[in-house]
C-alpha cells in the first residue's frame, strides 16, 4: 500500500544522495589531482 510505496521513495532519494555525494568526492579528488 502507501508504506510501500513511501518506502521506495524514500530509497530512491536515498540512493540518489549518495550517488551525489560520490560524485562529489571524485570531483574533488580530481580537483587535487590536477593540482598536484
Amino acid at each position: 500500500g502507501r508504506c510501500r510505496r513511501l518506502a521506495k521513495d524514500w530509497e530512491k532519494s536515498i540512493a540518489s544522495a549518495e550517488a551525489w555525494i560520490y560524485v562529489a568526492h571524485i570531483r574533488l579528488l580530481t580537483r587535487r589531482l590536477a593540482r598536484a
